[in-house]
């Protein structure tokens, strides 16, 4: 347990700012790192080396540990196990279809009942006077995904998200195989599954082994990202539009965490200290491009398609810095 030290305000820099009518209004700070394949340190923006809670930006890591276990699946619902979905009524067809060929239904799923991610797909369900239910909650592709590699090991599927489980044990040993770092602390997620806590830096590694296909899981897995990015997020949202730019795989985690991974294996990971998700993409985006792991130009576009603008009805008046570059 010593090992574990959490990210501090002193342990953070300034990653953005919000700046309206010529007055900076907000500041974001955090903590980000780049990283490559080999676990080398690019870049570091406040301390790297503490520990945080991935969040949902661990689901590519436990959707290779699915893969190891011999499940097969779709291009689409092997991105759904690793996906935070809007909700649309697509990604609910495939998890449904995933939960039938199985023999099972909505009602296997452990993850809470919740509304859809997506502000649209909320409203949309809220009109239609559908409640949520747990197949609506963005986790609910992860937790049919975790039914089938139950089956294929043979495993009780009922217990799935029990930490002693033989699945989540083998997700541990991914995450410390993946990130180079042992797990030194284990919690829960939102969803109710196990989650294990990362430094930023083996965060980052982890997504570059993964981006840079190292693995035949790996190369499974990007293979069915780039086949199908609408399923990480959502048509239109910031993980699907940056896999559609850049390629390689974006991931958003709860409390204001993202990893971006590029095709030639560089990745970062970023944390802003106040949970907001408002600055993590830019960011990571901003840190990417600072290195040379991105192009400067699909950066910065990328960063005006998914910032919050700063408005006065409907007048900018402002924008969202990154600090970082």
């Amino acid at each position: 347990m010593a090992a574990v030290r959490p990210l501090e305000a002193d342990g953070c820099v300034e990653l953005a700012r919000i700046e309206r009518s010529g007055l900076i209004e907000s500041r974001h700070l955090g903590a980000a790192a780049v990283v490559d394949a080999d676990g080398t340190v690019l870049r570091a923006a406040g301390d790297v080396r503490a520990t945080v809670f991935p969040r949902s930006a661990l689901k590519p890591l436990q959707a290779i540990a699915m893969l190891e276990t011999g499940a097969r699946f779709t291009d689409a619902e092997l991105v759904l196990a690793a996906a935070s979905h809007c909700g649309s009524p697509e990604h609910l067809a495939v998890v449904e279809s995933m939960l039938a060929a199985d023999g099972r239904d909505a009602d296997a799923l452990q993850c809470p009942v919740q509304a859809p991610l997506g502000f649209d797909e909320r409203a949309a369900r809220a009109a239609r006077g559908l409640a949520p239910t747990r197949l609506t909650m963005n986790c609910s592709g992860k937790h049919a995904a975790m039914l089938r590699a139950s089956d294929a090991l043979g495993a009780d599927a009922g217990s799935y998200l029990d930490p002693d489980h033989p699945l989540q044990q083998r997700i541990i040993a991914v995450v410390e195989r993946y990130t180079g770092e042992p797990v030194h602390l284990s919690g829960f997620d939102g969803c109710a599954a196990p989650l294990h806590a990362t430094s930023l830096a083996a965060l980052a590694t982890g997504i570059a082994r993964i981006a840079r296909r190292t693995t035949p899981e790996a190369d499974r897995l990007m293979s069915a990202v780039a086949a199908e990015p609408w399923a990480i997020d959502g048509r239109g949202r910031a993980n699907t539009l940056t896999i559609e730019r850049l390629g390689g795989i974006a991931k958003l985690g709860a409390e204001g965490v993202v990893v971006i991974g590029t095709p030639q294996g560089v990745a970062v990971a970023v944390k802003v200290l106040d949970g907001s998700m408002r600055a993590t993409t830019p960011v990571a985006l901003g840190m990417l491009a600072s290195v040379g792991a991105i192009d400067a130009d699909a950066a910065a576009e990328l960063v005006e398609r998914t910032s919050e603008r700063v408005l006065a009805g409907d007048r900018e008046v402002g924008a969202l810095r990154v600090s970082t570059v």
